[in-house]
């Protein structure tokens, strides 16, 4: 997501401030829960037996390697990105298996923007410009800042419990993880790094991010720039709260496309969004075991009962 990334946690009610990297989580004292209000554990997604993804029954709950956390797999292709941070909800807060989700934006005209749960528009974003062209505004469920979507913008989508990946669900943590996660997908030629969690080329941003937690479950996603029309980013206002190494940059010197990058240094995963793609999906089998899950699945999870904050706002 377009500016830098921050966190939406859920269940935090006010008692001891901790301080993570640029944020101040708020987190509770422990309480021991009565019988009527204990949440039941959800089961163990660690394997101790099965086999190997695409070798066994596919039915997800057992063909998980020993050890190796269980993905589920959802390629959606070009996907009404309203539509998908709705699923993605849903499937973060009714589930618990973890998922993988790869999509692309929509050929739409106007293309549309999707901001993070407390932006302010009137701070993000041209709003009569906005207004004029008519350009929907989605207010969705994680934190982060402001990106406009269409047809040249990749998301990449992990639902997942922390433990059974080895991290610790909290921002930095997620982010080290990540980051790690696409250095071996692009490659060490790529000059890929990380900085104030923005994925970059050298001191230029590619990629932006979008968390939200919940106890030992996160949902980390990520928008990629394959291409941009530079007039759609004057939709956006030059955020008050920005990363150090932006300074007063604007978005044509701020960021660059995967496109322009990938032609200008030969990289192979960059050569086409269908390599990128692959590439993901290439590092996400060698890490852990991956089925396919299903359209038909994920929408299940929106039949279930939960709290809904994603939503188009009124300007």
């Amino acid at each position: 997501w377009c500016t830098s990334a921050s966190t939406s946690f859920d269940e935090v009610p006010p008692k001891i401030m901790i301080k993570l990297t640029n944020l101040h989580v708020l987190r509770p004292k422990p309480k021991r829960p009565t019988m009527a209000a204990a949440r039941p554990r959800p089961p163990a997604r660690l394997r101790k037996a099965g086999t190997k993804a695409g070798s066994g029954s596919g039915s997800g709950s057992g063909s998980g390697s020993e050890g190796v956390a269980l993905f589920k797999l959802l390629n959606l292709g070009s996907f009404d990105i309203l539509r998908q941070l709705r699923l993605e909800e849903a499937l973060f807060r009714t589930t618990d298996h973890n998922w993988c989700i790869l999509s692309r934006g929509l050929v739409s005209v106007p293309p549309q923007i999707v901001m993070g749960i407390s932006g302010k528009p009137n701070e993000l974003l041209h709003v009569d410009k906005v207004k004029q062209d008519r350009i929907p505004v989605i207010k969705r469920f994680t934190g982060g800042g402001t990106v406009i979507t269409d047809e040249n913008t990749l998301f990449v989508t992990f639902i997942s419990n922390g433990g059974e990946i080895g991290t610790k669900p909290w921002p930095k943590e997620i982010m080290d993880w990540s980051g790690g996660f696409y250095e071996n997908v692009l490659g060490v030629d790529s000059k890929f790094n990380l900085k104030e969690n923005d994925y970059c080329f050298g001191n230029h941003k590619f990629a932006g991010n979008a968390q939200a937690v919940s106890r030992d479950r996160f949902v980390h996603h990520t928008s990629f720039l394959w291409k941009f029309e530079k007039s759609r980013m004057d939709y956006l206002t030059l955020p008050k709260k920005r990363p150090d190494y932006r300074g007063t940059r604007d978005h044509d010197s701020f960021l660059v496309s995967m496109q322009d990058y990938g032609d200008s240094h030969c990289i192979e995963s960059l050569q086409s969004a269908d390599n990128f793609e692959q590439a993901v999906l290439s590092q996400l089998r060698k890490r852990y075991d991956v089925i396919e899950g299903t359209i038909e699945e994920a929408e299940e999870a929106l039949r279930n009962e939960h709290r809904c904050s994603t939503k188009i706002l009124e300007l």
